[in-house]
């Protein structure tokens, strides 16, 4: 929604501009140049992207247009189910939840937090690491670094669609001023026309460069910062369970090993300790 909202801000403030300036609306309408630097825009992103990137980077803009999952309520399930977990790990020992682990939609733990079950990178990473603890065959100081490792690998893949994004947004300016030759190039070979026939080829060629950057700098550009900031949101959210888990597993208490995970988000999104002590009795009573 406020993608939406930040689009018309921009087109009413240039073209509003325009218009009080004393500027006609209909000059600007030049299908022929959208579609010069639309097509070649798009041709280039093809040529300097794999299938892979393309498919991920056209699955991640949709994205944009919607709300942040990542919000406080998240945040607390997340923390509740890590607190569950781990709290029949210290009362019954790390193989009473090997069942949890291997068959997650059945566990009577998991099934108490359906938004965290329902994300499935999220129940990947945390049933994985779970596994592992429960085979015994690695330490605290190799998991950590596994963890690192695959968070890392996690944010480079989720970096393509920002940098094919943000690459499309760095070459419609040139393709604006490549239209806008194109446009100067049909004026001179029409040099016999009256002036005011030549007025409005220049400005039609003009009009190129002007839809090259606003597209850029206006629409295309914010999109790819914006995909950066989801994709940091989501990256904390494996930080949480790192480092709740990494807590756990040098010895810490569940309450003590969910508060270091709690210390890790966003103060925006974080909860506070009342907080989560309060939805973690409430959950306990259920």
């Amino acid at each position: 929604m406020t993608v939406i909202v930040g689009y018309i801000l921009i087109l009413g403030s240039v073209i509003g501009g325009f218009v009080m300036a004393g500027g006609h609306v209909g000059s600007l309408v030049q299908p022929l140049e959208v579609l010069m630097i639309g097509g070649a825009a798009l041709g280039a992103f093809v040529v300097a992207n794999s299938g892979k990137v393309i498919k991920a980077t056209t699955g991640a803009l949709p994205t944009v247009f919607k709300g942040s999952k990542f919000t406080k309520g998240l945040y607390i399930e997340l923390l509740s189910l890590l607190y569950d977990i781990l709290a029949k790990v210290r009362k019954e020992g790390l193989m009473s939840i090997e069942s949890d682990v291997e068959s997650p939609e059945q566990s009577p733990i998991f099934s108490k937090y359906p938004i965290i079950l329902s994300d499935h990178h999220a129940m990947e990473f945390l049933t994985d690491y779970l596994r592992i603890m429960v085979g015994g065959n690695l330490n605290a100081f190799e998991i950590e670094n596994l963890m690192d490792v695959e968070i890392e690998t996690h944010h480079h893949e989720g970096e393509t669609p920002v940098q094919a994004v943000n690459r499309l947004a760095d070459g419609l300016p040139a393709f604006g001023i490549v239209a806008a030759v194109m446009g100067v190039v049909h004026t001179m070979e029409s040099v016999g026309l009256p002036p005011a026939e030549l007025g409005k080829l220049i400005a039609a060629a003009l009009v190129g460069t002007f839809l090259g950057i606003l597209l850029a700098y206006g629409f295309v550009g914010p999109l790819a910062t914006l995909l950066e900031h989801k994709l940091t949101e989501s990256t904390k959210m494996f930080q949480c369970m790192k480092v709740t888990l990494l807590a756990s597993l040098n010895g810490y208490a569940p309450q003590v090993a969910v508060e270091f995970g709690r210390k890790v988000l966003y103060s925006t999104e974080r909860p506070s300790f009342k907080e989560l002590e309060e939805e973690v009795k409430n959950r306990k009573g259920k």
